[in-house]
């Protein structure tokens, strides 16, 4: 079982190797510091999906001090959503650092990050382990502190951003699925459906999935929040994109790789790749996998 002095043994880990790191940097000279200032989100507001994101830049020294700030914003703040959690897109270019320390501290600080998640992630009770975190560490985001540090030392043709649109996908096998529909149907929601008709509603759903084959498989295949990201490209084939929820560290590149910007967000009206989803149960976004 999983311990109050463990949990914060593991925390005070992490705390101490972020401050190390953000001290390392303060210390090393830097060509550009680029923070992206993402609108806060109000508790009231978490739910509401947004058509729109306006992105602030700021640069230089202030652009700096935010970045640094950043990868202590863990805990929860008054009257701000923690479900929706807070993103710092930036990118700090270092030059002329000891590259071999300064990559051993980012991957120190992701280890622990790593380990306090595993940590965490032990306590399989959901309720349980939500009290046990919040014993141990008051107001803490845990999400917000499990968030990877992401840099680069090898110099890249480009470093740019952009948005993305996730979905975050839950494999189900057919029983599974009739255990959730059950359990769905004992709630109630009397601002939106009386409870006879929510009850009618889920025996429709349940219909559909156990005329199902008992080794059909299931997706849960949810949308999430629009979320920036980081792409770095080498060539057309050797590229690839990390989520930008923490500033991006570029250390010791060659003065011609091109650097990009966080834009505006706004929400396509269409996309010339998109794809119609036909789900069984469109309130879950349940649908069967093709075999």
């Amino acid at each position: 079982m999983v311990t109050k002095v463990q949990i914060r043994s593991q925390f005070d880990l992490l705390s101490d190797l972020t401050n190390h790191f953000i001290d390392d940097l303060m210390q090393c000279d830097y060509s550009k510091a680029d923070y992206y200032q993402l609108p806060d989100i109000d508790s009231n507001d978490e739910k509401i999906v947004p058509q729109s994101i306006n992105v602030t830049k700021i640069t230089g020294a202030t652009g700096q001090k935010l970045i640094l700030n950043s990868f202590n914003d863990i805990y929860k703040k008054s009257g701000l959503s923690s479900r929706v959690l807070k993103r710092h897109p930036g990118l700090l270019v270092i030059k002329n650092a000891d590259q071999k320390q300064l990559v051993a501290r980012i991957q120190q600080l992701n280890k622990a990050k790593a380990a306090f998640k595993e940590c965490i992630l032990a306590i399989d009770n959901n309720d349980a382990r939500f009290e046990a975190v919040h014993n141990a560490i008051p107001n803490l985001i845990t999400l917000a502190a499990y968030r990877k540090i992401h840099f680069e030392v090898s110099s890249p043709f480009s470093v740019r951003f952009t948005w993305m649109h996730k979905h975050a996908t839950k494999t189900l096998t057919k029983k599974m699925a009739l255990a959730m529909l059950e359990k769905s149907a004992g709630y109630s929601n009397p601002r939106m459906i009386d409870q006879l008709s929510w009850q009618t509603l889920v025996a429709q759903e349940q219909l559909r999935v156990a005329s199902l084959g008992d080794k059909d498989k299931l997706r849960i295949r949810r949308p999430t929040r629009v979320s920036p990201q980081v792409n770095v490209r080498y060539t057309a084939q050797n590229r690839y994109h990390v989520s930008a929820a923490l500033p991006f560290i570029l250390i010791n590149p060659e003065p011609d790789v091109k650097l990009g910007t966080l834009s505006d967000y706004q929400k396509p009206q269409s996309h010339p790749r998109k794809r119609e989803y036909d789900f069984l149960v469109d309130r879950l976004y349940l649908e069967q996998v093709d075999k």
